[in-house]
């Protein structure tokens, strides 16, 4: 019986690396394919946005002859600027998520090359397979499909339905046009506010995924502009406090680290009912501490994720992982406060 048990699992194991190496190869090829689509939308989006200059010349010149000109050669003047101004918009979002499934698969490549480094191609000598790493693995698959529903819920509800808008109150405003310019013009004006507003979130969006800064800068200004960002959205008292020396992480660290405190103050906004969130980030030459205390509602630490509720479970692991440590202590009505301390691993 367990020689069976061992071949089985030495089987899920050489299964498991040909996945991983057959998911390399298509990333990296679809990498490649990606690559050259930027390439040839960055040279047509040079093409539009001379275009649109051109246009918006001519714009001018028409709006500055109205009284003169044929409404029919205005009218044609105001659409043409419009079709340019929406190819050219059409053409930056396309380049937009272009850029972002590039950076999205320049990570996973990443991710599984070092999956290949930490799985040799010996076979194990042990179960792999067990019930905790399974667990853990699907508690990690769990939390990330759940992230990824919130954020397409997100979309769908805010600008999705925004940009569906914009496309009624164009055609309200052409239409007014030829009635009313008055009518047009405020039209206008509220499609632009529209626009800002939404462009606004579309940003708030694109740092909830991947932070940009967090590349660039580290993991402490991230997080500062990120409680900024937190207090417009959520209208909760933050206070964030940090000590220690400021340096650069390996980067992998400052990800999980963001994305756990990240995790910590969205589950205090979502479920605690907090008014108040205390966020302390301390980092001396061996180790990273970060807390985070709320005076909401609390909960039964012994019950996190029968709810469904596996946010807590997956930074728990990952801090294990790492070689650190999770503290929990909330009581039910006396709010919460969670601390993770992991080994500091510093960017040579």
């Amino acid at each position: 019986m367990v020689d069976n048990e061992a071949t089985i699992e030495v089987e899920q194991y050489d299964a498991f690396q040909e996945e991983v190496a057959s998911e390399l190869e298509q990333s990296q090829r679809a990498l490649k394919e990606i690559t050259l689509m930027l390439e040839q939308n960055q040279i047509e989006l040079n093409k539009l946005t001379q275009r649109n200059t051109s246009i918006v010349v001519h714009l001018q010149q028409v709006q500055a002859q109205l009284e003169g000109l044929p409404r029919a050669d205005i009218r044609t003047a105001y659409e043409s600027a419009l079709d340019a101004q929406q190819r050219l918009f059409g053409m930056r979002h396309q380049l937009e998520k272009l850029q972002g499934d590039q950076s999205h698969l320049e990570r996973y490549i990443s991710l599984l090359t070092q999956t290949q480094k930490m799985f040799p191609g010996s076979k194990p000598n042990k179960k792999i397979g067990s019930g905790s790493s399974s667990a853990a693995l699907e508690m990690l698959i769990n939390a990330q499909e759940a992230e990824r529903q919130r954020l397409s819920r997100k979309m769908h509800d805010g600008p999705a339905q925004a940009l569906s808008n914009f496309i009624l109150q164009t055609e309200i405003a052409m239409r007014l046009f030829d009635i009313d310019q008055v009518r047009a013009k405020d039209e206008l004006i509220n499609l632009k506010m529209a626009a800002t507003n939404t462009f606004q979130k579309v940003r708030n969006f694109i740092f909830e995924l991947r932070p940009m800064m967090l590349d660039d800068l580290g993991l402490v200004p991230t997080v500062k502009r990120y409680m900024d960002t937190f207090k417009e959205q959520t209208s909760i008292e933050v206070t964030l406090s940090i000590s220690g020396t400021e340096r650069r992480l390996e980067p992998y660290l400052e990800v999980m680290l963001f994305r756990s405190l990240q995790e910590l103050m969205g589950n205090a906004a979502r479920h605690s009912q907090a008014t108040q969130l205390k966020v302390q980030v301390n980092l001396d030459d061996h180790s990273v501490r970060i807390s985070v205390d709320d005076n909401g509602k609390g909960f039964d630490p012994e019950k996190i994720g029968d709810n469904g509720g596996i946010g807590l479970k997956v930074i728990k692991e990952r801090v294990d992982m790492l070689g650190g440590h999770l503290a929990i202590d909330s009581v039910l009505g006396q709010g919460s406060r969670v601390e993770m301390d992991v080994p500091a691993v510093f960017a040579s």
